[in-house]
């Protein structure tokens, strides 16, 4: 029987935020294939001391799935290291397929997405009770197209909390979308790197931010968060108040 294959989130920069259990895959994987562009060195550095390495920074599809076919052929344990949750722009769907009709059994350790923890550096919420109830995750069309009903103004139509992957390097024209329907106040951050040592954050209006983002030089492997929970008017949870009855608890008239 052929070993599984894992394709394991390895978070968003910070060593620490992989899971428990992607650790240990890559830590007893065999061979490793990760997304050298992305993928901090620090989450491959306890590999096995015989563990084969490949960097698919530079490699194609085929490559990646002849040495996962290789590896399972000779009862190898494999690790193929994502960037953030590899369900999320992680091209993973491809491979998948190919395993499927290869007949290699695979297994999906979701990660933290570089959205989450963008929040989490911006010490912010994206779900506020009377602000927004929901999140859109979407990215500007460049060499990857996006569908035409996905357009950036048609889901900003929304005013929920957006996060924008992969579209800083077109800042004016994500703004020039955006205000389309949100209002040129509405706050925006930029958070490049989120979680590495060297993450930075850029904090401003749909007015202000294009500049501020050219004047920090920020190009590429940066976050865009826009909606009002960026902002500090929201109506506190039901959830905590004394007056709101729930499962666990009776409210208090």
């Amino acid at each position: 029987m052929m070993n599984t294959v894992y394709m394991v989130g390895a978070g968003p920069g910070d060593p620490e935020l992989i899971t428990v259990k992607g650790q240990r895959i890559v830590n007893e994987a065999d061979i490793i294939i990760y997304a050298g562009s992305l993928v901090n060195k620090a989450i491959i550095a306890g590999h096995k001391a015989d563990a084969e390495i490949f960097n698919s920074a530079s490699m194609t599809l085929d490559d990646v799935i002849a040495v996962i076919k290789r590896g399972t052929a000779e009862g190898k344990k494999i690790a193929r290291v994502h960037t953030g949750d590899p369900s999320i722009y992680g091209a993973i769907r491809e491979q998948m397929d190919r395993l499927d009709e290869l007949g290699i059994p695979f297994d999906v350790i979701p990660g933290v997405s570089s959205f989450v923890a963008s929040a989490a550096a911006l010490k912010k919420e994206f779900t506020l009770p009377d602000v927004s109830q929901t999140v859109i995750l979407t990215r500007l069309e460049g060499r990857t197209p996006v569908p035409e009903k996905e357009k950036l103004e048609d889901l900003a139509s929304h005013q929920a909390s957006m996060c924008i992957f992969l579209s800083v390097q077109m800042i004016d024209d994500v703004v020039k979308r955006l205000m389309k329907h949100y209002a040129p106040t509405t706050p925006i951050a930029i958070i490049q790197r989120a979680t590495w040592e060297d993450q930075k954050i850029v904090m401003g209006t749909l007015e202000t931010i294009a500049q501020k983002v050219k004047d920090e030089n920020i190009t590429k492997t940066a976050q865009i968060l826009v909606g009002d929970f960026l902002g500090d008017e929201y109506s506190l949870s039901k959830l905590y108040d004394p007056s709101f009855t729930h499962e666990y608890r009776q409210g208090v008239e």
